[in-house]
This record gives structure tokens, sequence and C-alpha cells, in this order.
């Protein structure tokens, strides 16, 4: 598996928690429900603590729907 580091660690653990939550928001049978527990897999392995994963998750929440909360 490649190693990110610095700035391109910030990006990878950013794309994956904004994949993840916009799998989460296709209904129906064309969400990719193994992909998206796939992602979850590899962002936990990077994330190091709980508030660092709520940090992504706001930055994906803002990214896909615009708003902060």
């Amino acid at each position: 598996m490649a190693e990110f580091e610095g700035r391109d660690l910030h990006l990878v653990k950013k794309a994956l928690a904004i994949a993840i939550l916009a799998i989460e928001r296709v209904p129906g049978p064309f969400q990719s429900e193994s992909d998206q527990a796939d992602m979850k897999k590899v962002l936990d392995g990077l994330i190091e603590s709980d508030t660092e994963l709520e940090h992504y998750v706001r930055a994906a929440r803002i990214a896909v729907t615009g708003e902060p909360d």
C-alpha cells in the first residue's frame, strides 16, 4: 500500500470522508455498501483520534452539502 504523509495524507483522509458520505446519500440499489465499508476501514486506519475523525466528517459534510451541520 502507498504511504502518504503531510498534505497528501490530509487529502486522502478528506477524500475518503467525502466519498463515504457521498455513498451514504445514494438511495437504493446504487449505494455501494461494500465500497463504503472498505473506505471506512481504510479511513479508520489513518485517523488517530475521535477529534480528528470529527474534523474530517465535518469537512466532508461541508463539501457534499455546503452546510457545516
